[in-house]
């Protein structure tokens, strides 16, 4: 039996979803962050050092690291389905993806995350003034031309196929939904990037995301 060591509103929710697409059984263990901080709990350091989730136990062998587990649930439980054989073109693709959803997309959605929060802290008038400027100047000079571009490669990329790993719906498309969320929530989408919305949409439709949310609760990221 896997178990899956599952934070609310995070990365592991990606989990469920492929675990839910493979028809595998599961156990959750649930874990609630903070809601002042939003950090993990410190119980979660008794599973893994670093304290972060998710971390699935597959019959004894602990993993950690999204991209990874997906990578290892994939190939070691998906028959083929919805991870492309090693050497092919499609599993170059799908394993770029999968790197480059935490390697390259993610930061600036985080960065942008973090000066948001440093806009609103609560503080002095003067120091809260001051934060909010250099907050909005960073944004405006690079945290959110970076996210512009992200965006717009992925929706040039989604022209190319019907999904980001090529005609199949893939690991791929699981990888990069939590950060396609992120940026609908923290930056928006806009009309220019239809596909994306419509990307989004989609995946919101499947049955096993759906059975993936039911078993997981609330995931703010989802609306």
């Amino acid at each position: 039996m896997i178990v899956v060591h599952h934070l609310n509103h995070s990365r592991s929710q990606r989990v469920l979803w492929l675990l839910e697409e493979l028809g595998l059984p599961y156990e959750i263990r649930r874990y609630q962050r903070d809601p002042r901080t939003m950090l993990a709990p410190p119980e979660l350091r008794a599973v893994h050092p670093l304290g972060k989730s998710p971390v699935i136990d597959d019959d004894g062998l602990v993993l950690a690291e999204s991209g990874a587990i997906l990578g290892y649930l994939g190939d070691r439980h998906g028959g083929g389905t919805l991870m492309p054989p090693h050497g092919t073109p499609q599993r170059l693709r799908c394993d770029y993806w999968l790197h480059y959803a935490e390697g390259s997309l993610m930061p600036p959605l985080l960065l942008k995350l973090v000066f948001q929060r440093v806009e609103t802290a609560p503080a002095p008038f003067l120091a809260r003034r001051v934060a909010k400027g250099i907050a909005g100047k960073v944004q405006h000079a690079f945290v959110d031309p970076q996210i512009a571009l992200q965006l717009d490669y992925l929706e040039a990329e989604l022209g190319k196929a019907a999904w980001f790993g090529g005609e199949e719906f893939s690991v791929a498309d699981i990888a990069l939904s939590f950060p396609l969320e992120a940026a609908a929530a923290r930056a928006g989408l806009g009309a220019n990037r239809p596909r994306l919305a419509a990307f989004l949409e989609r995946i919101h439709a499947r049955p096993a995301y759906q059975r993936a949310l039911e078993r997981g609760g609330a995931y703010a990221l989802a609306g």
